[in-house]
């Protein structure tokens, strides 16, 4: 990797933004089981981005954490099995449905 793109790759990983169809979505930030989220609520849906880095051997309940922070955030109840991540098992960003 070249060193000039090193700073823009840190930056762009400091910042959480929400997917497309959560632009206009209401954003919180929850702190969770010492893990900072933000999380984007939309209707009957919510987008949760996982703040910082975790070593591999960290991540075990992160998206249990991650359904508990939504829950805080919205209000709403996080259907069951409705988790669902870009990346089988990803702890960064997932996306659930609710029941408010």
């Amino acid at each position: 990797m070249s060193p000039c793109l090193l700073p823009l790759l840190l930056l762009t990983a400091s910042c959480a933004s929400p997917a497309p169809e959560f632009f206009g979505a209401k954003r919180s930030s929850i702190r969770q089981d010492g893990i900072e989220f933000v999380v984007f609520h939309k209707g009957e849906r919510a987008e949760v981005v996982r703040r910082g880095y975790l070593r591999a051997q960290d991540r075990a309940g992160v998206q249990d954490s991650m359904i508990v922070a939504a829950e805080q955030a919205t209000g709403c109840a996080v259907l069951p099995g409705s988790l669902r991540t870009g990346i089988p098992g990803d702890t960064g960003e997932a996306r659930m449905a609710l029941r408010c």
